[in-house]
Formats: structure tokens, C-alpha cells, sequence
């Protein structure tokens, strides 16, 4: 016959809350293992005679309760071996206790019974200290694991196993990611017993000189106001369909995938500008717009019953698993390189739906054109048709200039407008080479030389003048001082 863990709990606070089962079956071992003895019973069961042995060292031991826990259950079950154990927990065995969750994952394999027997959880002390009802909806969270991402702020939210100042604090920072440092939180302290204490403080003050105990729990409140949601996800997709519902915005409604099209161009340029001027604030501006423009697009999909954000982000999180298996799979890289050979040995196993009958068939026909000429180079060059060094690709750049201008001497528009075309080519070949993107570099330039117009005008509005009243030499030497003063 397997050996046995007996599992009990301690119930939230005194010993009046046990069950009487509970209490005879300490009575009878007369000896028991409990996990920490911080805890209001413990004190007066010691008294009735029952002695207990404690993991309270092995707190002080490591730096993750993760580890914590791993030693408790590797303890209890190495006892085990020998004979039948007790085992006992606060509050009830099943509710936030991490060593009870690996003893049932360890025990069968080595032959180990690990039978629970209950006990009364904080949970239901803590519904009524909160004065809520669970029916509305709540989570319940472990406060030394706590993520933000995690938190649903539109309901209640129950942080438990916040043992001390420090998780207090940690705690606070998570929450102060989602909520205003002003928002009201409950601190509650073993619920249901007659020690129980409540108190309403100020998010900010949530690690400030509180007693704080392994009874102890964060009650946070739905959030109510409008505002305060605008950093979630769902609200902004809210916020969309809205627009483009019943009683929304004309503009909104009446779009579509074509007519967006130009917007997301447009946008992405701007987000592009903001990076290359270092604007952090325009950086969070313009991501915005992009993602307004996917939220529409997913929108539309939506009301068109042919996807949803949903399938958007399902994709996009499949294929970065499936693409990632150095990070996500046991596939070992030495560099980003061999990252880059990989995503694209995985992208060409994945196919698609309608077979590409050239290599070149898979650049998308939509980009602009110096990217598609920055592209068709690239699968080229994987083919092994390109030049392994910059001089003959200057080379080239310089072959196409003469051809320019021997179409120029002979006044050949037809041929001129190819010839010209060759040179950008040939220049998107050696930004290739440099891996230089040549529409960033052309978008760039394009900027300097607005920057610097601007200067122009700008001095010679100072100075009353018209571009007219100046020659192109003094011009020329107002763009030179602009040019010298950084812009």
C-alpha cells in the first residue's frame, strides 16, 4: 500500500473557523508538518499539546519562493517515504498553496497518496470583508507573481500571498501600470476572524508602513471611470467599432480596405520621421495612428463577418512561435544570422495558397517601387546572382550615368527615363550592399531638405523678402548656413 500525504487546512484565521473534522484529525496525529507557523491557530493548538515541525527556515533560504516551494514539497514527500505524514497549510489546501499543487504532481510518481481534507479558504472571508458578490466576476492573483497584463481592472481583483513590504511593493508598481497612484485598494487582514482588519489606503500608500502578514490581501475595485481605460486594449477596440457602428462617425463608416490604404503609407512614414528625430512623445503619436489604421482594418473585417482582430493577433502570435524555435523550441543559433536563415527556411516550408511560378513572384507588387528593386535584388543575390564586392556595383552606378548622359546629348526622353531608371537601380544595389534601406535613406534626405527650405524661408520672411528678390547664389548661401547650423 502507497504511503500518504494528508493535506489540511488551517482555515483564514482562528480556531473557532476549523472544521471539527479538521481539528480531530490534529488532535489524533498529535504531530504535524505545516508549511509556516505565522499563523493565528497554530499558537493555540500548540497550547492543546499538538507540536509541528515548520518550513519557516527554508524561506530564508533562497531568493524565489518559486524555490521555496520546491524544497517544501521535495521535503514532505521524501518523509513520505518513510511514513504516513500530516501536512498542513493555511487557509485551504486548494486555494493558492504552491506546494500542495506539486505534491499532487510529484506524489502518484513515486507512489505517494496525497489525499486533501479541506479546510475553510480566505476566499469566502474575503468576498463578504470586500463586500462583493463572486457571481459579478473577480480574479484572484498571486501578488509574488503578479503581472500587469494579467489584470482585468473592469472587475474585482483579489491580490493574495502578499506576505511583506517588499511584495507590497511590487505589487504597487504592477497595479501603478494600469491604475491612477490615487486609486483606492483594501488592504485585508485575516478575514473572517475577530483580528480582522480593513483598510482603504491610496495606491501610492500601498507598502508605506503597513502590517502586512501571510493573511494578509489587496482587494482592488472594479475601475468605473471611462478614462482610466483608455490604456487598455479592449477599449480601444471598443472605441473603433463604436466609430464605425450605429449612431458612429460618417467618415468611419464609410471606409474601406482600399480607401485606408493610403493613411497606413502615410502613417508609417510619419512614425519613420519620428524615430529618425530621436521624438519619443511623436514616436508614441504615430504608433497610435499605425495601430488606429490595423484596428480599422480588423474592424472592417469584422463587420464584413471575414475576421476579427482576434484571427490578427492568433496569426501573428502562431507565426512568431512558429518562426522563433531558438526561443520557443529546442533549436539551438549561434548569431542573428543564422535567426535570419531560419525564419526564412521556415517562411518557404510554410508556402501559400497559390504557388509562385518565379522567385520573384513573392515580393509583394504593393511596395514602392525602390523597395521592390531593394527586394528583387535581395532574393537574387540568395540565388546566387550578385556581386560579392561594392567596386563593381560602383562600377555600375557610374556605366548607367554615362548612358544618362548619352541620351541626354541626344534627346531621347523615351530612353533618358529608362536610363535614369538603371541608375536607381543600380544605386538600391550598393544600399543594399552597405544594408542601407534606400527608401529610409531617400525619406531622410527628403527631410533635411524640407528642414533646410524651411530655414530659407523662415530668414527671409525675417528679412521681408521674396525668393524672387534673391539670386540663386545668395540662395545657396542661405542654405549653406543652414546646412552649417545642423539642419
Amino acid at each position: 500500500m502507497a504511503n500518504e500525504i494528508k493535506v489540511i487546512g488551517l482555515g483564514s484565521g482562528e480556531l473557532s473557523q476549523i472544521p471539527y473534522g479538521i481539528y480531530k484529525t490534529l488532535k489524533e496525529a498529535g504531530h504535524c508538518f505545516v508549511r509556516t507557523m505565522d499563523h493565528p491557530v497554530i499558537r493555540e493548538l500548540s497550547e492543546e499539546g499538538i507540536t509541528f515541525a515548520s518550513f519557516d527556515s527554508i524561506y530564508e533560504k533562497h531568493g524565489q519562493f518559486e524555490e521555496v516551494y520546491e524544497e517544501i514539497s521535495n521535503i514532505l514527500l521524501s518523509a513520505a517515504k518513510e511514513q504516513n505524514i500530516l501536512y498542513a497549510v493555511p487557509g485551504h489546501p486548494m486555494v493558492a498553496e504552491k506546494t500542495v499543487q506539486l505534491l499532487l504532481e510529484k506524489g502518484p510518481s513515486l507512489s505517494i497518496e496525497i489525499n486533501i481534507e479541506g479546510g475553510q479558504s480566505f476566499i469566502d472571508s474575503l468576498f463578504q470583508a470586500a463586500g462583493f458578490d463572486p457571481i459579478d466576476g473577480f480574479q484572484l492573483l498571486d501578488g509574488t507573481s503578479l503581472r500587469a497584463d494579467e489584470l482585468m481592472i473592469t472587475g474585482h481583483v483579489i491580490i493574495g500571498q502578499v506576505y511583506d513590504q517588499f511584495t507590497a511593493s511590487e505589487v504597487k508598481l504592477t497595479l501603478m501600470e494600469k491604475l491612477p497612484d490615487e486609486y483606492e485598494v483594501y488592504i485585508i487582514t485575516a478575514a473572517g476572524s475577530s483580528a480582522e482588519q480593513i483598510k482603504k489606503v491610496h495606491l501610492y500608500e500601498l507598502d508605506h508602513g503597513m502590517e502586512l502578514n501571510n493573511l494578509t490581501s489587496i482587494y482592488v475595485p472594479p475601475v468605473k471611470k471611462e478614462e482610466w481605460l483608455y490604456k487598455e486594449f479592449f477599449k480601444a477596440k471598443q472605441i473603433i467599432a463604436a466609430l464605425r457602428g450605429p449612431g458612429g462617425c460618417p467618415w468611419d463608416q464609410e471606409q474601406t480596405h482600399e480607401s485606408l490604404k493610403k493613411y497606413l503609407i502615410e502613417e508609417t512614414y510619419e512614425l519613420i520621421d519620428a524615430i529618425d528625430q530621436g521624438d519619443e512623445e511623436q514616436m508614441i503619436g504615430e504608433l497610435g495612428d499605425i495601430l488606429l489604421q490595423v484596428l480599422l482594418h480588423a474592424q472592417i473585417g469584422e463587420d464584413e463577418g471575414l475576421f476579427s482582430i482576434s484571427d490578427v493577433i492568433g496569426s501573428l502570435s502562431s507565426k512568431m512561435v512558429r518562426r522563433h524555435p531558438h526561443v520557443f523550441g529546442d533549436v539551438q543559433v549561434k548569431d542573428s544570422e543564422d535567426v535570419i536563415a531560419n525564419w526564412q527556411k521556415i517562411k518557404e516550408t510554410e508556402g501559400s495558397a497559390e504557388k509562385k511560378e518565379h522567385m520573384l513572384d513573392s515580393v509583394e507588387t504593393s511596395l514602392p517601387q525602390l523597395l521592390t528593386a531593394y527586394e528583387y535584388q535581395k532574393k537574387a543575390s540568395k540565388a546566387g546572382f550578385d556581386w560579392k564586392e561594392p567596386e563593381p556595383m560602383w562600377e555600375k552606378v557610374f556605366e548607367e550615368i554615362k548612358e544618362v548622359q548619352t541620351e541626354i546629348k541626344a534627346d531621347n526622353m523615351d530612353a533618358l527615363k529608362k536610363e535614369l531608371g538603371d541608375v536607381f537601380f543600380a544605386l538600391v544595389n550598393v544600399c543594399r550592399y552597405y544594408s542601407i534601406n534606400p527608401e529610409e535613406a531617400v525619406h531622410a534626405t527628403n527631410r533635411k531638405f524640407y528642414n533646410r527650405f524651411a530655414y530659407i524661408e523662415n530668414r527671409l520672411q525675417e528679412k521681408g523678402a521674396a525668393f524672387e528678390e534673391y539670386t540663386l547664389e545668395e540662395l545657396d548661401s542661405l542654405w549653406e548656413e543652414a546646412k552649417n547650423k545642423g539642419y
